[in-house]
């Protein structure tokens, strides 16, 4: 069966990881996750990726982040859904735990942080929260 939602897999990959303590995991590569990860990377949520080529699609790989044994990134969610796509305008951008997490959106001017599209003014499809 093809996968409907490449997002959702690509963040319940990273949370199975998370849950058994991997240091990495390898995920099927597309711009966008690269494009998440280099997000994710930015905001000191993992240490690092790498994109390898397979002759096919290519795997994304992430390296995971620890402190103190315990995983940076507490949760991620799926917000947008390919059954129910949720867009906000500029003025409406959620804060995902008063701040203290991110929101993804894809937007005209590319993939960002709640921050910086709202920084630049744009809204757009809210992919995920991480916190």
């Amino acid at each position: 069966m093809p996968m409907t939602d490449p997002i959702a897999d690509y963040f319940t990959r990273i949370r199975n990881a998370i849950m058994v303590n991997k240091d990495r995991v390898e995920i099927p590569n597309s711009n966008l996750k690269v494009r998440i990860s280099e997000i994710l990377k930015s905001e000191g949520y993992i240490r690092n990726y790498r994109v390898f080529e397979d002759g096919k699609q290519g795997i994304l790989r992430v390296y995971l982040k620890y402190h103190q044994e315990e995983s940076v990134i507490r949760g991620l969610k799926r917000v947008s859904k390919p059954g129910r796509r949720h867009y906000v305008a500029a003025s409406r951008i959620p804060k995902v735990l008063n701040g203290l997490g991110i929101a993804i959106l894809s937007t005209s001017s590319g993939v960002l942080t709640d921050q910086s599209a709202r920084e630049k003014g744009v809204g757009g499809e809210v992919l995920g929260h991480v916190w």
